[in-house]
């Protein structure tokens, strides 16, 4: 008998529902919004309220943590980065879940889930969420600029002319075939 067990297992194993949950939580993190049943946006929305809350003070010990329930490293990032500082103020509540209806192969019921401070619709005198084209992840190897690169070739180029002006100036004596060994037995 299952008394007092209110865990929804979404008819699935516990490998495949961790998996699922944690695929989920990213794809909300990334996307800002996901279209599901209501089901699993509950399950979703018990699953990431925790890892939000973790993501407001930004250790290396909460990354970790984080990262032990995501598994994927830009999801991670995105959390800390952007949507941290957007919730700092905030003492829970992050996600909200819009019902919209019915899907029409199967009857679930289906709905939107979203994080409360990234629509703009329902956030009144706030500016919606700006993606700055500086947000490539970084790596620890440089790179250089394409000016760098620029005044290199120009500096390769100048270097050039001035060894062919050189040599055009001096007299060239004929030149002579160097003896090579291909071809002939050894």
């Amino acid at each position: 008998m299952r008394h007092n067990k209110s865990f929804n297992h979404l008819g699935r194993q516990a490998g495949h529902r961790k998996a699922m949950l944690s695929n989920m939580a990213s794809s909300l993190i990334l996307h800002k919004r996901i279209q599901t049943t209501v089901a699993k946006a509950k399950a979703v929305q018990k699953f990431i309220e925790p890892l939000v809350t973790k993501a407001k003070e930004d250790t290396t010990h909460q990354r970790r943590t984080v990262f032990s329930y995501l598994k994927q490293k830009e999801a991670v990032t995105e959390l800390f980065r952007v949507i941290a500082p957007k919730i700092i103020n905030r003492p829970g509540g992050y996600t909200r879940i819009l019902k919209t209806g019915f899907r029409l192969g199967d009857g679930a019921d289906m709905c939107i889930i979203e994080f409360v401070d990234f629509n703009a619709t329902y956030t009144e005198g706030a500016e919606a969420p700006v993606v700055t084209a500086e947000a490539k992840p970084k790596t620890r190897r440089s790179r250089k600029k394409a000016t760098d690169s620029a005044e290199d070739a120009t500096i390769v180029a100048e270097k050039k002319s001035a060894k062919t002006s050189t040599k055009s100036t001096k007299t060239s004596a004929p030149k002579v075939a160097k003896k090579t060994n291909v071809g002939k037995k050894m």
